[in-house]
């Protein structure tokens, strides 16, 4: 008993949840071996609960190495949400268009748990671009969307969100200065900004807002710089703040369950 609540123990369920949860903060194939010593379980443990797992699409294995993987079963499921649905059938066709404006890929991404992850995308029909897949997922304070969707939140909100990602990273930048660079992101409204991996290509983010001016989710352009062609940001960013204000819209007239008179913790989709 608990503060005057029973807990119930499913020791089966919670050695299958960890090994999942393992190998999601891992973000890399593991071993069966090294599961087990991970979670400080036996082997056979392990071996009976990944079968299952298995066998439910949950995991994947590598025939080649036989190391262990999540599969995208999650996150089929979190778009199963009727609030992860009403998000993607409002702002796909408004980004679809704009991606074809713009002749550039753009990306619809969410906060979730520490992560910025992409719930829909646009290739922009232009003979070559940079497009992220769904469901790629990386620690807010690591990537320019992140830092869009820590920005434009409360003080108790963005704290959050800021503890939740920096766990997530090997070598997390220090909170000081994530907190500054995020007021500066607040105060400029948008990121335009080299990309942080590949070379010759311009990340673009726009914030989608509440009614509140929290970050719902956000735009993000992943632009490829041509030798022959010269790149207007300004012009994509001043299209791209109009598509977000045009998705804030029709979610506030379109549906009851994204609430963009709520707060980020509320809308923050989990996935």
């Amino acid at each position: 008993m608990s503060d005057g609540q029973a807990t119930y123990a499913a020791p089966a369920l919670e050695k299958g949840l960890d090994i999942l949860e393992l190998l999601a903060r891992e973000g890399q194939p593991m071993g069966t071996r090294q599961i087990a010593a991970e979670l400080g379980r036996s082997k056979a443990e392990i071996f009976r609960m990944v079968h299952v797992l298995l066998g439910r699409g949950y995991i994947f294995r590598d025939p080649s190495t036989e190391f262990l993987s999540l599969s995208n079963k999650l996150f089929a499921l979190g778009m199963q949400t009727a609030r992860a649905r009403n998000l993607v059938s409002v702002a796909a066709p408004i980004i679809e268009h704009f991606a074809e404006e713009v002749h550039q890929a753009a990306h619809l991404v969410v906060p979730n748990r520490g992560e910025a992850v992409i719930l829909a995308a646009s290739s922009g029909g232009a003979d070559m671009n940079f497009s992220l897949k769904l469901g790629y997922h990386r620690p807010l304070a690591d990537s320019h969307s992140g830092l869009v969707l820590m920005a434009f939140q409360s003080e108790t909100v963005r704290n959050r969100m800021m503890t939740e990602s920096l766990t997530l990273m090997n070598r997390p930048p220090d909170r000081t200065s994530l907190w500054a660079e995020l007021t500066e992101v607040l105060e400029t409204g948008s990121i335009v900004h080299e990309s942080r991996d590949i070379v010759g290509v311009t990340d673009i983010c726009s914030p989608i807002l509440s009614n509140k001016g929290e970050a719902l989710a956000c735009i993000t352009v992943v632009a490829v710089s041509r030798r022959d062609a010269k790149q207007n940001f300004e012009a994509i960013l001043a299209r791209q703040t109009r598509a977000c204000a045009e998705i804030a819209t029709e979610l506030e007239a379109y549906s009851p369950h994204v609430r963009l008179q709520g707060s980020a913790a509320e809308s923050e989709l989990q996935l």
